[in-house]
């Protein structure tokens, strides 16, 4: 009897949840029927597994990769995906790492056949010697370390016409006021990447061609605005929207602000990451009498964070979109 009052209510709760749950549910996905479909999709080279550093657009973080061909340890560029650490720390030992097995093992071979740092001295001697040899490692190890994370830590990118005057707050670009700005992006192995007033409005301008190109299930013009790997996504969204008998349509898309998050190159690719906060009208229409099934013609507000790619000779092209939290 008890157990069946217990299933009774644990049943009830279940049900009660999934009553409150639905409905949020169902605002999500209607909220989020545009271009993307609300999910974090997409690659950013070698740093697809890293998240993006926050920025004034986009203090929060970016969420991770709903839909991605690259897999972990394997960027775009497999030069640049996983980078060996050579130097001080390799894999296969390097400096410190040999010279730390070195002395590890000079101290417990020392102790176990009676030598050591003092062998000669007896059996306690050794035993100091090695606990020296030890604290000698560790402080290496740390200085080494400290070194390591000095040099390879990401600076926060911004854009600011004065490079000189050190890293800032990030300065906004809104809506053709992108003039006389600069942005550099540092990382760990990829080569610094400047960031023009040019490449401002070619991302805004992108936003508002890529919003369009989707609402009217113009694939073709897609394949010219972003990588193949981000149409793959945007066909599978169409393809669930013709199976429900629907249109997406996003309509009056303006940037309000927009933030380099971080711009680097691997080998011939240049990558510019960007927080942008966008208004627009977004709603979901029966495809066969056009009555609104999601959405409204209300104006909304979103805040998406935009990677594009650019290869030598080619334009930038959207090569992933990441959901904020």
């Amino acid at each position: 009897m008890t157990f069946s009052l217990r299933s009774r209510n644990l049943f009830k709760t279940i049900a009660v949840v999934l009553a409150l749950a639905l409905p949020t549910a169902l605002a999500i996905s209607s909220a989020d029927a545009r271009v993307g479909g609300g999910f974090s999709s997409g690659s950013r080279g070698s740093r697809t597994y890293s998240a993006p550093p926050s920025t004034t657009t986009a203090p929060g973080s970016a969420s991770q990769f709903n839909r991605t061909y690259t897999q972990p340890g394997a960027g775009m560029n497999s030069a640049a995906t996983a980078p060996a650490r050579g130097g001080l720390f390799g894999r296969g030992g390097g400096f410190l790492g040999g010279l730390a097995a070195g002395f590890l093992g000079a101290g417990l071979l020392g102790m176990l056949f009676g030598g050591g740092l003092f062998g000669g001295l007896g059996g306690l001697s050794s035993i100091l010697g090695l606990i020296i040899q030890i604290a000698l490692v560790v402080l290496v190890v740390r200085l080494a370390m400290s070194w390591w994370q000095r040099r390879h830590a990401p600076r926060a990118a911004y854009a600011n016409a004065d490079a000189g005057a050190g890293p800032g707050p990030q300065a906004n670009y809104r809506s053709g006021l992108a003039g006389g700005l600069g942005g550099f992006g540092f990382g760990a192995n990829n080569a610094p990447l400047e960031i023009k007033p040019g490449d401002y409005e070619a991302f805004e301008r992108l936003l508002g061609e890529i919003q369009t190109a989707w609402s009217n299930e113009d694939v073709a013009k897609l394949h010219t605005l972003a990588t193949p790997e981000m149409v793959s996504y945007f066909e599978q969204d169409l393809a669930q929207n013709r199976a429900r008998n629907v249109v997406n349509k996003v309509t009056n898309v303006k940037l309000l602000q927009g933030d380099l998050a971080e711009a680097w190159r691997e080998g011939e690719t240049e990558y510019a990451t960007v927080a942008l906060r966008f208004a627009l009208t977004d709603k979901t229409v029966d495809r066969n009498s056009g009555a609104i099934v999601a959405g409204s013609e209300q104006p909304g507000e979103a805040t998406e964070v935009w990677t594009f790619a650019r290869r030598p000779g080619s334009g930038w092209e959207l090569s992933a979109i990441q959901q904020t939290n």
